[in-house]
C-alpha cells in the first residue's frame, strides 16, 4: 500500500518486525500491529489484575492503591496500546485500527490511522514542553542517594493519626527519634508537601512546585516513580511498551518506598528495610541506585517522545534532546 506524499518515500525500507519505514514514518501492517495490541492488553491485564479484583470487593491495599489513587491510573486506559509518534497503523481485513475512534487520532484516505500530533499539541503542548524541560533537567544531574527514604518518616513525625491503618514498627516515640537523628534531605515537592508541620522545618531544602525543575534528581524514588505520571500525561504519544514499563517500575519502587517506611507491613508479608540501621541503609541505597538506572533508561525514552512531538512544530527539537 503506497503512502501519501506527506509521509515521505514511496519506496519503504522493510523492518525486521514487518513494519515499513516511510521517510520519518513507520507503517505497520495489520498483521504486525494486531499481535502487538493483543500482547499489550494481556500484559496490562496481568499488571492490574490484583487491583481490579480488590476493587470488585471493595478491599483496600496500602501499597498498590497508591498507583491508582495518587496517580489517577485507570486500568482501562493503561490497557490501550498506542504505537507512538510517527507510526501509521494500516487497515486490515476488518477495517481501520480501533484507534480511529480514539481522541487525537486521524484516519488517512487509505484507512491507515495515526496520531494527530497537531491536535495533541494544540491541547497538551504546554504540558509536553514542561515534561521535556523537567525530564531533561533530571537526566543532566548526578543521582543523590543519601536521603534513605526519610520522607515517609517525616510524614508521620509527631503525629497521632496516620494515613495508613498500620502500626509503626518502632512506635511513635521511636519513629520520632529516627527523624531527629538524621538530616532530612528531600528534594521532591510532591513528597515534601505531605510532611507534618513539625517536620517541614527539619528538611534541608524547601521544595516548591516552581522549583521542581531545579531540584528533582534521578536518585529520588518519587522522581523515578513519576516516569509513570509523565507517560500518562503524554498519553497516546507514548508507545505501549514504554507506558507499561513506566507503570511496572512505579510499582516496584512503591514497594521499596513502603518497606523502608516507618510502617509495619508484616501483615502484607513484606519485610522491613530498616533504614535506621547501617544494613538497612546499605540495602536501600543499592535498590535506589538500581531504580535510578532503570528510570534513567525510561526517562531517556520519554524525552525522545517529547522531542518527536515538539519537532512537529519546533524544527530541531529532536536534535537538541
Amino acid at each position: 500500500m503506497s503512502s501519501p506524499p506527506a509521509y515521505g518515500s514511496t519506496c519503504p525500507d522493510r523492518r525486521p518486525d514487518g513494519g515499513r519505514t516511510l521517510g520519518a514514518v513507520t507503517a505497520l501492517p495489520a498483521a504486525v500491529w494486531q499481535p502487538l495490541l493483543a500482547s499489550h492488553e494481556q500484559r496490562a491485564d496481568a499488571l492490574t489484575a490484583g487491583h481490579r479484583a480488590r476493587r470488585a470487593t471493595g478491599e483496600r491495599h496500602a501499597i498498590d492503591d497508591f498507583l491508582y489513587d495518587y496517580y489517577g491510573t485507570r486500568p482501562s486506559v493503561l490497557r490501550r496500546w498506542h504505537p507512538g509518534v510517527d507510526v501509521r497503523l494500516e487497515a486490515g481485513p476488518d477495517g481501520p485500527a480501533p484507534h480511529h475512534r480514539w481522541r487525537w487520532y486521524a484516519t488517512d484516505p487509505d484507512g491507515a490511522v495515526r496520531l494527530d500530533t497537531g491536535a495533541f499539541l494544540a491541547d497538551r503542548g504546554d504540558s509536553v514542553r514542561f515534561i521535556h524541560r523537567l525530564l531533561t533537567a533530571i537526566a543532566s544531574r548526578p543521582a543523590f542517594t543519601g536521603c534513605f527514604g526519610l520522607h515517609e518518616w517525616a510524614m508521620v513525625y509527631r503525629q497521632r493519626e496516620h494515613r495508613h491503618p498500620l502500626p509503626l514498627r518502632l512506635g511513635q516515640q521511636g519513629t520520632d527519634a529516627v527523624v531527629e537523628a538524621h538530616q532530612i534531605r528531600c528534594s521532591h515537592f510532591d513528597a515534601y508537601r505531605f510532611f507534618t508541620s513539625e517536620a517541614v522545618g527539619l528538611n534541608h531544602l524547601r521544595p516548591t512546585r516552581d522549583s521542581q525543575v531545579d531540584l528533582d534528581q534521578p536518585g529520588c524514588l518519587h522522581a523515578s516513580m513519576d516516569c509513570h505520571k509523565w507517560a500518562t500525561k503524554l498519553g497516546p504519544a507514548v508507545p505501549g511498551d514504554l507506558a507499561l514499563d513506566c507503570f511496572e517500575l512505579a510499582g516496584d519502587i512503591r514497594l521499596l518506598d513502603m518497606r523502608a517506611s516507618p510502617y509495619d507491613f508484616s501483615s502484607y508479608g513484606e519485610a522491613a528495610v530498616a533504614i535506621e540501621t547501617p544494613e538497612g541503609k546499605a540495602e536501600y541505597v543499592a535498590r535506589q541506585r538500581e531504580f535510578a538506572h532503570r528510570a534513567g533508561q525510561l526517562r531517556a525514552r520519554l524525552i525522545e517522545v517529547c522531542s518527536a512531538l515538539l519537532a512537529q512544530v519546533e524544527p530541531g527539537a529532536r536534535a537538541k534532546a
